[in-house]
């Protein structure tokens, strides 16, 4: 879950045992759907596109995320907002606990081998004036189901005030997300087939 206006050290330690459970049993449900439906990766990289290009001005940075197997490839949205004058953030994921870091990218970059598979540039570190953020699966009310390691919440917690934006295909839309008290539901989620705005 996003939890971006709540300190760090003011962050639960963890959910109670059944809601842990509970969103355990959709993400195993959710990796499946999210593989079957590749096809609709390009449409949802052009509605990102479109939004970032409403909502900033070239010049901006963009937090977005390189991709991992069965994930959605942000390669060629990267390179188009690139091309279209936007700084291109990656996030390095550094040992649980710790908040990302975001790096430059560029199509000239040098990628670096991250924790569990990631890749990330060696540009320099910037704040991003938009993230994009990684999602298993979603609802209608803004709630996210991630991956559980927290890494959105702790590096969200750190930048009040930055605009941040769900992903994800239309297919990882749920009826509920298990929630606890301190799961923060996001502002506007992007799917290959509309703009979700709570």
């Amino acid at each position: 879950m996003v939890a971006p206006h709540i300190p760090v050290s003011d962050l639960p330690p963890s959910d109670p045992p059944a809601l842990v459970e509970a969103k355990a049993e959709l993400r195993r449900y959710l990796r499946g759907v999210r593989m079957a439906a590749p096809e609709a990766g390009a449409a949802l990289c052009r509605r990102m596109r479109e939004h970032v290009r409403a909502v900033l001005t070239p010049g901006r940075c963009v937090a977005a995320v390189w991709p991992l197997p069965g994930e959605v490839d942000l390669r060629g949205l990267c390179a188009s907002l690139h091309g279209d004058g936007y700084c291109v953030l990656l996030p390095r994921t550094p040992p649980r606990g710790q908040p990302l870091s975001f790096h430059r990218w560029s199509p000239e970059a040098t990628m670096c081998s991250g924790r569990f598979g990631t890749l990330h540039p060696d540009g320099e570190v910037a704040r991003p004036d938009l993230v994009f953020v990684p999602l298993l699966g979603f609802d209608r009310r803004g709630f996210r189901l991630g991956y559980g390691g927290g890494y959105y919440d702790r590096t969200l917690a750190e930048l009040p005030g930055v605009p941040t934006v769900g992903f994800g295909l239309s297919a990882q839309e749920v009826p509920v997300v298990p929630v606890g008290p301190y799961d923060v539901p996001l502002p506007v989620i992007v799917t290959e087939r509309d703009v979700i705005r709570v």
